[in-house]
């Protein structure tokens, strides 16, 4: 009979996250084949996922069933996508998120922008923000994103109201106020009815959709309807026969929490690998064992 070993954290090991080779030469020697399967670590060059591919020949080293999986359905995107094909982004910071929504722009039909990101978005636009989350940095990459996006025919919303507080917890004073007007000391903590209205309205006639990221402070339930009810709006459309994948831990997160994930066609195990795969369509673990 063969045998199995289990390897505890390789991450515990400097040699791991530095790719060493020596490292990844003695690892690959416990076994005679490999089988990458962490899809939610392919952009990581990592010993155990990286390096290790060039101590196996192609005919010992392969892909797993969920990464095959990820591809597959990212690939539906990403590949002559049903139309029209609905990104949702959310989130906290744009620049976490620029090459995505530099890619998105060039395959989305709409895309639907929450999260405290969408802040720096309404600042680009001349927008009072109060105290709501925004990245002084990046206020111009926002207004360039915005200006793409028309230029390429995409419909990029942003949310038409905000749910506010003059605090950033559940006690605080709560108003529904114009996204472009919020007061000098009150902050943005959701989208508002308006905006979960028109987001879902667009979403129900979307033939494909990709979601990443909460569209507001969702772990607080008083500023949570706005993810929960576009997570609704997601289940119902991929009921109707749309596809939907959901990437991300917080909306992985969302999705579960609401109840929802056996509702939508596909949830990711890889945040910011699958991310990166949208992005580039390439993923160096990958790339790596295919011979790319």
């Amino acid at each position: 009979p063969g045998e199995v070993l289990l390897l505890e954290n390789l991450r515990f090991h400097k040699e791991e996250t530095d790719g060493d080779e020596e490292f990844a030469k003695k690892l690959a020697s416990l076994g005679t084949y490999y089988v990458f399967n962490a899809f939610g670590t392919a952009h990581r060059k990592h010993a155990s996922t990286y390096t290790i591919s060039k101590f196996f020949d192609k005919d010992h080293k392969d892909i797993g069933f969920l990464v095959q999986a990820e591809l597959e359905n990212a690939n539906k995107l990403l590949n002559n996508p049903q139309r029209p094909f609905t990104s949702i982004i959310g989130g906290a910071k744009v620049s976490d998120k620029i090459k995505l929504l530099d890619k998105l722009i060039e395959i989305s039909d709409n895309i639907l922008i929450g999260g405290g990101m969408a802040y720096t978005f309404i600042k680009a636009m001349g927008g009072e923000i109060g105290l709501s989350l925004f990245e002084a940095d990046y206020v111009q990459t926002a207004g360039d994103i915005i200006e793409k996006a028309k230029e390429n025919g995409v419909n990029l919303l942003l949310p038409e109201d905000s749910v506010i507080s003059d605090r950033f917890t559940e006690t605080g004073n709560i108003e529904i106020v114009d996204s472009m007007k919020i007061p000098v000391e009150w902050m943005a903590l959701d989208i508002g009815p308006k905006a979960i209205q028109k987001y879902s309205s667009v979403i129900h006639d979307s033939k494909s959709i990709m979601w990443n990221g909460p569209l507001g402070v969702f772990e607080m339930k008083k500023f949570s309807k706005g993810t929960f009810d576009i997570a609704e709006a997601i289940a119902q459309a991929t009921e109707k026969g749309a596809f939907s994948l959901i990437g991300g831990g917080d909306s992985v997160s969302a999705i579960n929490k609401s109840g929802l994930s056996d509702k939508v066609s596909f949830i990711s195990t890889g945040g910011g690998a699958m991310l990166k795969y949208i992005e580039s369509k390439s993923l160096p673990c990958i790339d790596a064992i295919m011979g790319k």
